[in-house]
C-alpha cells in the first residue's frame, strides 16, 4: 500500500476549481446575489424564474427559458428522479446532441435552454403520474411563465399562491456556485459529453439527501410537530437519538441562510396578504415550519460538515 503524505486531505477542501462571477455568496453579511442582483430584490419585485435562468446564463434578462416543446416523458417509472434523469438521457439521440467537443458555445447554450425547460416539463409530467389524463397543450400554452406553465403541467389548475411560492423557491435555489449537483455536471462537460447527460449526470447527484434530497427528510419533522405541538420536544428528540437535524444551519452563511430569509418573507406573505393582516394562520404547516425553525439546535446539525464544494471520500458533498 502506497504511503500517504503528511498533511495528505481526502477531497477538494481548499482546491480552487473554477472561479465565477455568476454567485456571490455574502457569508458574513448573510446575502446572495446572481451578477450583483440581490435574490431579495428578485423575489420581491417578481422577477420570474425563467427570467433568472436568462441572467445566470446569459448575464441580462429578457432571454430567458422558452416554453417545454410538447413532448411526453418517454419513461414512466412511478418515481420523479428516475423519470426525468433516464427522460434527460435519451433526449440526445432524440434531439440530435452533439458532445460538446464538437459544438460552439451559441449552440450549447440553446441546447441548454430547451433540456433544462424539458426536465421541468418531465418533473410535472412524471409527478402527475400516470393514471391522470395529460393536461391539454392548449392549456399550458395559455399561461405567461414557465413556472405557471409546470404548474399547470402537474396540477391542472393550480393555485396561484402556489405558483408565486414555487417561482420564489426556485428563484432562491438557482445558483450556488460548486454545489455537489454542479460539480458533477462540470466534470461530465469537462469530458465532452453532451449537455443532455451532463443534465441527467447533475440530477442523480441532486437526488441524494444530503443535497438536494434534504428537504424530503424534513417533513417527517414538521409532520411530527403538526401532531405532538412541541417543537422543541421534537427536536431535542432527534438530537438525543444522535441524528442529523435535516435544513438547519448552513457552512458557507456564518449569519441567516439568505434563501430561508426569503422563503420566510414569501410564506408570510402569502399566508397573511396584506389586506388582511394582521389575522390567525390560515395554513396549518407553516406554523409548524416556523416552531422548529425557531426552536433551532444548540448542537451541530446536518449542515455541520463539509461546504457543498468539498467531494471527499470521508464526507458526502451537500
Amino acid at each position: 500500500m502506497p504511503a500517504v503524505p503528511d498533511g495528505f486531505v481526502p477531497g477538494l477542501e481548499g482546491v480552487v476549481a473554477f472561479t465565477t462571477e455568476i454567485a456571490e455568496p455574502d457569508k458574513d453579511g448573510g446575502a446572495l446575489r446572481y451578477r450583483g442582483v440581490d435574490i431579495e430584490d428578485l423575489v420581491s419585485h417578481r422577477v420570474t424564474f425563467g427570467d433568472v435562468w436568462g441572467l445566470l446564463v446569459d448575464g441580462s434578462f429578457g432571454t430567458g427559458l422558452p416554453p417545454a416543446e410538447p413532448f411526453p416523458l418517454p419513461i414512466h417509472s412511478g418515481d420523479v428522479r428516475v423519470d426525468v434523469q433516464a427522460g434527460l438521457a435519451m433526449l440526445a439521440p432524440i434531439w440530435g446532441y452533439a458532445p460538446l467537443l464538437d459544438i460552439d458555445d451559441d449552440t450549447a447554450r440553446d441546447q441548454l435552454a430547451r433540456a433544462s425547460v424539458m426536465a421541468l416539463s418531465y418533473v410535472a409530467q412524471s409527478a402527475r403520474g400516470i393514471y391522470q389524463p395529460a393536461v391539454p397543450q392548449r392549456t399550458i400554452d395559455e399561461c405567461d411563465t414557465v413556472t405557471a406553465r409546470f404548474m399547470t403541467r402537474w396540477q391542472g389548475d393550480p393555485d396561484p399562491k402556489h405558483v408565486e411560492a414555487i417561482d420564489a423557491y426556485w428563484v432562491t435555489a438557482a445558483e450556488h456556485g460548486m454545489n455537489a449537483s454542479t460539480f458533477t455536471a462540470r466534470v461530465i462537460a469537462s469530458t465532452g459529453a453532451d449537455v443532455a447527460a451532463s443534465l441527467s449526470g447533475a440530477v442523480g447527484a441532486m437526488s441524494g439527501p444530503l443535497h438536494g434530497g434534504a428537504p424530503a427528510r424534513v417533513l417527517p419533522m414538521i409532520e411530527e410537530v403538526e401532531k405532538t405541538g412541541d417543537a422543541r420536544a421534537v427536536v431535542k428528540g432527534i438530537l438525543d437519538r444522535g441524528d442529523k437535524l435535516m435544513g438547519f444551519g448552513h457552512r458557507v452563511y456564518r449569519a441567516e441562510d439568505p434563501r430561508a430569509r426569503v422563503l420566510r418573507a414569501t410564506a408570510e406573505r402569502l399566508v397573511h396578504p396584506a389586506t388582511t393582516w394582521p389575522r390567525p394562520w390560515s395554513r396549518p404547516r407553516w406554523p409548524s415550519c416556523v416552531s422548529a425553525a425557531r426552536t433551532g439546535p444548540s448542537r451541530p446539525t446536518s449542515s455541520s460538515g463539509p461546504p457543498s464544494s468539498w467531494t471527499s471520500p470521508r464526507y458526502p458533498p451537500r
